[in-house]
């Protein structure tokens, strides 16, 4: 089955495009997929978590469904029970070598290099 070109629902999200709500929508996309990764990087079943919340199950797979209106409050519990910073996380740097030589050609590497923004997606 083919969508049609024009449909209503992409005509209207064209048409009303707010920056603010794109900007909500993907921090909260960033704030649950942090969240599933350490989940999964940690072995914590979603009913364990919800636990380590007291809340429901089911509240906590709306939670993480990346739909849910996340509140500050909900943030802040969800960072206390993992022990991380999940608005403002600690930057993690990434040892990539070093440069051999004098200052010159540290100078050099300084000038040579390019910024990246890679980030690691959950697997």
């Amino acid at each position: 089955m083919e969508f049609p070109k024009e449909n209503i629902l992409d005509n209207w999200l064209e048409e009303n495009k707010n920056s603010e709500i794109d900007r909500f929508i993907e921090r909260n996309l960033e704030i649950t997929q942090k969240v599933c990764v350490i989940l999964k990087t940690r072995g914590i079943k979603k009913n364990e978590f919800a636990k380590m919340l007291d809340k429901k199950p089911s509240e906590i797979t709306k939670w993480l469904s990346g739909l849910h209106n996340l509140t500050l409050k909900s943030i802040t519990k969800m960072e206390v029970a993992l022990g991380v910073n999940l608005m403002n996380p600690e930057p993690q740097y990434v040892y990539l070598g070093m440069v051999e030589g004098g200052s010159q050609d540290v100078v050099s590497a300084k000038d040579d290099y390019e910024q990246s923004y890679y980030t690691q997606e959950a697997v």
